[in-house]
């Protein structure tokens, strides 16, 4: 047919994968898979699994960018679970939706209370330090 498709030509171009159509990293015939056997409903969409995709991997690129930036402040160059979890905890966003989430190994956020601080006096530095006037 004169302006149709070369015979053949159709085979290649349907062997891209979703993902790569999609443009995404993260796997999409899986997530798919995943949806389907997971009983959440009788029928999924062919979006659904796209849509929860690209979701997937915009948190995932937005945890490792902060947690690579905590890393990079510690000056490593690996990124460990104490890096994750300063970068979760430090976003108030993420905080919310990693609300019930323990990190294994990622300690806790730096705190000292204002109580247990020590009270700043104003008054002379040389009183201070050799304890009151003499």
């Amino acid at each position: 047919p004169a302006g149709g498709p070369v015979a053949g030509s159709h085979r290649s171009a349907s062997k891209k994968s979703r993902s790569a159509r999609a443009g995404l990293q993260f796997p999409v015939g899986r997530v798919s898979r995943f949806l389907r056997s997971g009983n959440y409903a009788r029928r999924i969409g062919s979006g659904a699994a796209v849509y929860l995709a690209a979701v997937m991997e915009y948190l995932a690129a937005e945890v490792l960018e902060l947690a690579g930036n905590a890393a990079r402040e510690d000056r490593k160059t690996r990124i460990l679970p104490r890096h994750i979890l300063l970068a979760v905890r430090s976003d108030d966003e993420l905080n919310k939706l990693f609300a019930g989430v323990i990190i294994p190994q990622g300690g806790v956020m730096p705190n000292i209370l204002a109580q247990l601080l020590p009270k700043k006096t104003t008054g002379n530095v040389a009183s201070q330090k050799y304890g009151g006037s003499q």
